[in-house]
């Protein structure tokens, strides 16, 4: 039986190290950035509504979307932004679910839905564990502000922007705490998949 993992934390809590580490061990990652990504390349139904949504002039000169462009038009415009996701989410949510169901068919011994706003795009139902990455807000801020260079200012609305880590792991099935060095992160990951069954080799 595939042991079907939801991935999440909040933002710089260290979510795409531990994911790194559960490749290792010969884990399939489904990963919603990296698909939301690919959805709308050129060619992709998704990628055709966006430029027929929000026209020409948010398309670098291959042809191939200005993200920065897109950013400016949706990040000030809440009715732009669900515009977006309408057409987004849908297609990155088909995609994690074949993705997903490829692996439970082949009899991976486990899946892992990396996902960001697992709890915030109410998406619990698509896994069976769910696994928080989390970090004390202190240690979050200075990362986070390191990471992207933003201001404190800039910082703390992003990470408003998300339910707060507390709620998440509240709702978790198991919790990594990510505020020491890697290893001691990986050895909490490696006691949570052995109790869930799941081989590292």
């Amino acid at each position: 039986m595939t042991v079907v993992i939801g991935l999440t934390g909040s933002i710089a809590s260290g979510k795409s190290t531990i994911a790194n580490r559960i490749a290792t061990y010969g884990i399939k990652i489904v990963d919603a950035d990296k698909i939301a990504r690919d959805v709308v390349e050129i060619g992709e139904p998704a990628y055709e509504k966006v430029v027929e949504t929000f026209g020409h002039s948010i398309l670098h000169s291959d042809q191939s979307i200005h993200r920065a462009k897109l950013g400016e038009i949706i990040f000030n415009d809440k009715d732009q932004r669900q515009a977006l996701n309408a057409i987004v989410h849908p297609a990155v949510r088909k995609e994690m679910l074949h993705q997903r169901d490829l692996a439970v068919k082949s009899g991976e011994k486990a899946v892992v839905l990396d996902i960001p706003l697992l709890f915030e795009s109410k998406l619990t139902h698509f896994v069976e564990q769910i696994l928080v990455v989390s970090v004390e807000p202190t240690i979050q801020m200075e990362r986070l502000m390191q990471r992207n260079t933003l201001t404190r200012e800039e910082a703390e609305s992003r990470i408003a922007s998300q339910i707060p880590v507390q709620e998440k792991e509240a709702l978790a099935d198991a919790v990594i705490s990510n505020n020491g060095t890697k290893e001691d992160s990986y050895e909490q990951l490696e006691a949570i998949l052995k109790e869930w069954g799941i081989p590292l080799h």
